[in-house]
């Protein structure tokens, strides 16, 4: 029986995927869920392991062909035989095969040509008989102009030791080697290139920082931002995080921090506001069904936000894990599509850095985002049983900003007060951790 592997659907807004390389050709046996194939998207590289056990009998896409979610990529015979493996090969396209054996294989050297390919970028020769190159890797060496000892010096973090498009895409991100290219500017010709001052430098925006830039833009262009800002008191929760660090660390092998107090706020308030937890199209106002908060984590050349899913379903241990898994893949560069996609609220922190106040921007398509400044001592005016007298508290500054398409002032300022008086009404007493 011959079953069809189709592009499979790596996330919620993934409409189409970069083949990358195959791992089995025309003929070769393949197990249940061993790896077929790599394919590539705008946001994470995947490896896809086959549905199917048995003979690869056809493949339909060549490394570097983009296809449709879907769509029909190869087909893998789970009856065919050992004897039946030379009439396979013979039967199907041998040259889909062969053309995909020379175009990777890396020769003794490396060099651009004139000659411009169907999509415009210059052909790139590879000659070593004994590395690898895949064609993506290859196209991007040709496009910014890497040479062979450049791609040479690049290790490679795939299987074999495989220059991997994140491998080579890390490596013109780097300063250590930074690719000079000239800048067009309205002023400039073509191709000329900017005199620079003594020890300045021009280099192309990471690839993370223009998908940033991109996000952030559409985001002002799409939502009215306002912005509340509102006082909290933090030492309840910083006495008892002081006070149970240790044991918590024992117990869960990870630090507690105050996060998944914030977390859990906020959850609880919007469960109580439900249209800060909606998105807006055109003029539908999408209600989510669950609590998906998105997280920001800072990395080395950006921030990236995955997200933590139907937190109305998890008490405070359970966010908490979460939140310490998903912050821990983050920075390994281990998230996949899903959990960097479907955030319905979101979360920065820039406390960490020492700010106290910030106005962060909507992570479309939510409707609102909580800023978390940094907790610092001050002296606070406190009223009780009508006298007042000053003490020192454990002071933090929510900035919280929001659709003022969908939300007005006064629905913004309540959902806000809502998640300060969970946070300061927090008790030890009743609070089960351990």
């Amino acid at each position: 029986m011959v079953n069809e592997i189709i592009m499979p659907k790596m996330g919620e807004s993934i409409t189409e995927g970069t083949i990358l390389e195959w791992r089995k050709k025309v003929g070769d046996k393949i197990e249940l869920d061993e790896i077929l194939l790599e394919i590539g998207t705008d946001k994470v590289d995947s490896e896809i392991p086959s549905s199917f056990s048995g003979t690869v009998v056809e493949i339909l896409a060549k490394p570097n062909d983009v296809i449709e979610v879907g769509k029909v990529i190869a087909r893998v015979d789970s009856e065919t035989n050992d004897t039946g493996k030379d009439a396979v090969e013979q039967n199907q396209s041998n040259e889909l095969s062969e053309n995909h054996s020379k175009t990777i294989k890396k020769e003794n050297f490396l060099e651009n040509t004139n000659t411009k390919s169907p999509e415009g970028s210059s052909k790139v020769k590879i000659k070593n008989k004994n590395n690898f190159f895949t064609p993506l890797v290859l196209k991007i060496a040709s496009k910014n102009n890497i040479s062979h000892s450049q791609l040479e010096k690049i290790s490679g973090t795939g299987i074999n030791q495989r220059v991997t498009k994140k491998d080579i895409l890390d490596y013109l991100d780097s300063n250590n080697d930074p690719i000079k290219k000239p800048i067009e500017l309205n002023n400039q010709k073509k191709n000329e290139e900017i005199k620079l001052e003594n020890n300045s430098r021009i280099e192309e925006m990471p690839k993370m920082r223009k998908l940033i830039s991109e996000h952030m833009k559409h985001s002002l262009d799409t939502s009215a931002h306002v912005y509340l800002m509102s006082e909290v008191d933090m030492t309840q929760i910083v006495n008892f995080v002081s006070q149970k660090e240790d044991q918590f660390f024992l117990k869960e092998d990870y630090k507690l921090t105050y996060t998944p107090f914030i977390v859990e706020a906020v959850m609880k308030s919007l469960m109580d506001y439900p249209e800060m937890n909606a998105s807006l199209f055109g003029t539908k106002i999408h209600y989510h069904k669950n609590i998906n908060i998105g997280l920001a984590v800072a990395l080395e050349n950006g921030l990236i936000v995955p997200s933590i899913a139907n937190c109305e379903e998890k008490n405070f241990l359970g966010i908490s894990r979460s939140i310490n898994i998903m912050a821990r893949k983050a920075r390994e560069n281990r998230l996949s599509i899903d959990e960097i996609e479907g955030s319905t609220f979101s979360i920065t922190n820039f406390g960490v850095f020492g700010i106290s106040i910030g106005t962060p921007i909507i992570n479309q398509p939510n409707t609102g985002i909580l800023g978390i400044g940094a907790i610092k001592k001050q002296p606070v005016v406190i009223e009780s049983g009508g006298v007042d007298s000053i003490a020192i508290r454990n002071m933090m500054i929510l900035s919280l900003g929001f659709d003022h398409r969908l939300i007005d002032g006064s629905g913004g300022a309540k959902f806000l007060n809502s998640v300060k008086i969970s946070l300061e009404g927090f008790n030890s007493e009743k609070f089960e951790v351990f």
